[in-house]
Order: C-alpha cells, then sequence, then structure tokens
C-alpha cells in the first residue's frame, strides 16, 4: 500500500466510512502501530481495542493492558488477571 492510498484511507475513515477504518486497523496491526490502534480505540473502535490487547498480550505488556483495563475493557481485565495468576503481579 503507497502512501497516497494511506492518506486516502484516513481521509475515508476521518469522513465515517467504517471499511476505511476497518481496513485503517488492521494495517496498524500488521505494522505493530501501538500509537495508531489507541487512536481508533479511543473513536470507539472494538476491533482496534481487540488488537491492542492481543499485541499487549502477545509481547507481555502488562501496562498496556492495565491502560485499557482502566479504561473499561472487561477482555484486557480478563487477559491481565490470567497473566498475573501465572506470572504474579508486577
Amino acid at each position: 500500500m503507497t502512501d497516497d492510498d494511506l492518506t486516502e484511507l484516513r481521509a475515508q475513515a476521518d469522513q465515517g466510512s467504517q471499511d476505511a477504518i476497518d481496513q485503517l486497523v488492521e494495517l496498524a496491526a500488521e505494522r505493530g502501530d501501538l500509537e495508531e490502534l489507541r487512536r481508533f480505540a479511543a473513536q470507539g473502535s472494538t476491533d482496534a481495542v481487540d488488537l491492542l490487547i492481543e499485541l499487549a498480550s502477545e509481547r507481555g505488556d502488562v501496562e498496556e493492558l492495565r491502560r485499557l483495563a482502566d479504561g473499561g475493557s472487561r477482555t484486557a481485565a480478563e487477559v491481565l488477571a490470567e497473566l498475573e495468576e501465572e506470572y504474579g503481579p508486577e
């Protein structure tokens, strides 16, 4: 995907295109772009939240999981509890 393609997708997303948002969320996850995923999560994308949880879990990023759990993500809280049960609280 070219920079021009990304620019066009972002413009479509800014206009409310759910398809563009979904594509950008997937691309951000593929790149490991946590900042972009956080931005979409803050805008209400549950897919972005789920992918942040997945990436944080894979990386053992307890701080990110805690941030998501504190933001109201029950799934993040559950994953965090499982990690703490397995490895102990940090």
